[in-house]
């Protein structure tokens, strides 16, 4: 996240800053525009009742602190966003509610809008957690959280050094590894259900050679057209989506 003079991120976007305030992260104060009307109401209203401290400022001020004018008139100050510690956490996380594991992984996802609307959707699908590399991708930005509404607030997101290395701890662990490749079985055919993780290759070039290699199975999507491939975000919502409905069965 672009971080605020100190230790602190800014997040801005009247979803994303009501859901930092529902969550766990310390909000330290809200910068709000003059006159800011609507569901910034009920924003002002949810700071107040938590004692946060509220600063109603020009509209100027909130363009030049959040570097755009697509704020929505509010912006929070928060301590820094905080990695889950690791695999182990997110398959705790999906016992305490009493579920099979399903974690999603990407591989090398680049572009900060679709791993917020991959977050923002494994969330709705109940998702246990998010794996992503340390190098060589996107990590929790402030467009991040805006894109995700919010959802990264709850969703935990794990940064290991190595994908490959990562999916072996999780089949250890008990998970069965479905990677989205375009030479797989239809997804239709597939059984995408009990502890699971699902891969999710980067934008362009998709799952590398030896994270394939990982996988226990591969499931595609069906398509029609002219048009190669999905965007990756997409991609991965139809497939969450999918273990969604067979889970629920």
């Amino acid at each position: 996240m672009v971080k605020d003079r100190g230790t602190y991120d800014i997040i801005f976007g009247r979803n994303p800053v009501l859901e930092a305030l529902k969550g766990d992260r310390t909000v330290e104060k809200i910068l709000v525009s003059k006159g800011l009307k609507g569901t910034g109401k009920e924003l002002i209203n949810t700071a107040k009742d938590a004692g946060i401290r509220i600063e109603h400022v020009d509209k100027t001020v909130l363009d030049k602190v959040a570097g755009t004018d697509s704020h929505q008139g509010v912006i929070a100050m928060v301590t820094t966003y905080r990695y889950a510690e690791g695999i182990e956490q997110l398959i705790e996380y999906a016992e305490r509610k009493g579920e099979y594991p399903f974690i999603v992984v990407l591989d090398k996802i680049k572009d900060p809008h679709n791993l917020g609307a991959i977050i923002r959707t494994a969330h709705c699908c109940g998702v246990h957690g998010v794996v992503i590399p340390k190098k060589n991708a996107a990590g929790v930005t402030q467009t991040v959280v805006k894109v995700s509404a919010g959802a990264v607030e709850y969703l935990p997101v794990v940064r290991v050094a190595n994908i490959a290395h990562t999916l072996e701890r999780m089949k250890g662990l008990g998970l069965w590894i479905a990677g989205a490749d375009m030479n797989g079985e239809i997804m239709y055919d597939v059984q995408l259900t009990g502890p699971l993780g699902l891969v999710i290759g980067s934008e362009g070039k998709g799952i590398s050679r030896l994270v394939r290699e990982k996988c226990d199975f591969v499931a595609k999507i069906p398509m029609k057209g002219r048009v190669a491939s999905l965007n990756a975000s997409v991609a991965a919502g139809i497939l969450m989506y999918e273990i969604f409905r067979q889970r629920m069965k």
